[in-house]
């Protein structure tokens, strides 16, 4: 059920009941990836693979890039993605079985593999495919054929540490911490730059923020929310070598 603020408030302004970001007594935790530091060197991704021991050609997080300017003046202009643990998240409401789930202290959002039953309505809902299924051959795990994605490194954040990706970051381009602590330093930074979130007419409420990010330039078509080819060739080599 959706609950409206009042009479006039547009659509970008409702409030769901998922919602947590300014709510009191509770943390909103949110990641503010400073494009203008980002030198792609992928430390995110190779982090992220090692924490979670996550398959090859599959990614929680991943760093497109397209070449923008014109010769000699060229620049990669890079767009680190993963899950935007949104405020209103669609996949949330799209689980049939309630495996996809928000965390209302901190505002994860989780994935019970015990629940998934992997019929990808998750994956269909999110509007950043941001979601994969894991493939079915794992040398290290049981957890096969069920849907993952990132999860803000949920498992460190509660012990006071920060996501494997933001700890590894040269550039220190990507920030985490509590958006609603007003003190923090994602907070100011959203409140100091010009941030932007990721197709915000889609209403989810992205706890994702870009600083130094052109809209006109970052929202390209929908390849921007797809994969790299570079990982599709992984993949494909993954699945002729595992027979998924």
């Amino acid at each position: 059920m959706t609950r409206t603020g009042g009479v006039g408030m547009s659509e970008e302004l409702r409030i769901s009941e998922h919602e947590t970001r300014g709510k009191a007594g509770v943390r909103r935790f949110g990641m503010v990836i400073d494009l203008r530091r980002c030198i792609g060197c992928d430390a995110c991704m190779v982090a992220c693979k090692a924490e979670f021991d996550v398959p090859i050609g599959v990614f929680r997080t991943w760093v497109p890039y397209r070449v923008v300017g014109k010769y000699p003046t060229v620049k990669k202009q890079f767009l680190p993605r993963l899950c935007n643990h949104c405020d209103d998240p669609p996949c949330v409401r799209a689980c049939p079985v309630e495996a996809t789930f928000k965390v209302e202290d901190g505002g994860f959002v989780l994935q019970n593999y015990d629940r998934c039953i992997g019929c990808k309505a998750c994956m269909a809902s999110c509007p950043y495919n941001a979601r994969f299924m894991l493939p079915e051959h794992r040398t290290r795990t049981s957890i096969t054929q069920v849907v993952d994605k990132c999860t803000f490194c949920y498992h460190r954040v509660v012990q006071g540490l920060v996501p494997a990706c933001v700890q590894t970051c040269v550039g220190r381009a990507r920030v985490f911490g509590d958006m609603n602590d007003p003190n923090s330093e994602v907070s100011q930074l959203v409140a100091r730059h010009g941030s932007q979130t990721l197709r915000p007419e889609q209403g989810t409420k992205p706890q994702v923020f870009y600083i130094g990010a052109d809209r006109n330039l970052t929202e390209y078509g929908r390849n921007i929310y797809d994969p790299v080819p570079e990982q599709d060739e992984e993949r494909v080599i993954f699945n002729r070598k595992n027979e998924v």
